[in-house]
């Protein structure tokens, strides 16, 4: 066992989008496709965390105005409110396993979420899977926090809100980014791309979960 796997863990805290949602960025794509002037290349090449979705996420840009950026950069000819059924299309459906494996060890040590996530896309997954919500003890949300992974300070807030160091947070994520933020927050972060990775991160910490 390496040292990091020795270091005490008082809480767990998990990414939502590719951790505990899946996400598909080629349905939002495909929705737009028939009312763009771009070819599906073209719009790919123009997926980016630009300066607009950083602000959306951290609430300080409403859903209204994000949704006509997104039909400017992709230079979609659709109403506004198409524009949000394509950008909420990213949300495909809960991933239980790793669900489930919170669900086990909750018992043992405090489990909450932080997630880069804006008021529309909560409103559909609140909604779509109560799970996601009911199996954390707190949800951080960036839009509500006005901060964002993989900002230093981001992860110290939710330190201090849950009162535990950041060296005693396991965090869960599936963007290395965001990984490497939370490490440098002092965190224990792990790089995430299945729930295998989450069952084999709790095991070699000592939070063993049930088949």
């Amino acid at each position: 066992m390496t040292a990091i796997h020795s270091r005490q863990v008082s809480a767990l805290l998990f990414d939502l989008g590719g951790v505990v949602i899946d996400i598909d960025f080629q349905r939002m794509l495909q929705h737009w496709l028939p009312h763009s002037r771009l070819t599906l290349d073209q719009m790919r090449n123009r997926m980016r965390p630009d300066a607009a979705y950083r602000q959306h996420e951290r609430g300080e840009l409403p859903d209204q105005a994000y949704m006509a950026h997104l039909a400017a950069v992709f230079e979609l000819d659709m109403a506004l409110t198409d524009v949000a059924t394509g950008w909420n299309a990213m949300l495909v459906d809960q991933i239980d396993a790793t669900l489930d494996l919170i669900d086990q060890v909750r018992g043992q040590v405090p489990c909450h979420a932080f997630s880069n996530t804006s008021a529309i896309h909560h409103g559909i997954w609140s909604t779509r899977f109560p799970r996601v919500a009911e199996v954390f003890d707190r949800l951080f949300l960036s839009f509500e926090l006005g901060l964002r992974k993989p900002d230093i300070a981001a992860f110290h807030a939710v330190s201090n809100e849950i009162g535990v160091e950041p060296g005693e947070i396991l965090f869960f994520d599936d963007t290395a980014d965001n990984v490497a933020g939370a490490r440098g927050a002092g965190l224990q972060g792990v790089h995430v791309k299945g729930p295998t990775d989450v069952r084999r991160a709790l095991a070699e910490r000592g939070l063993p979960c049930p088949d």
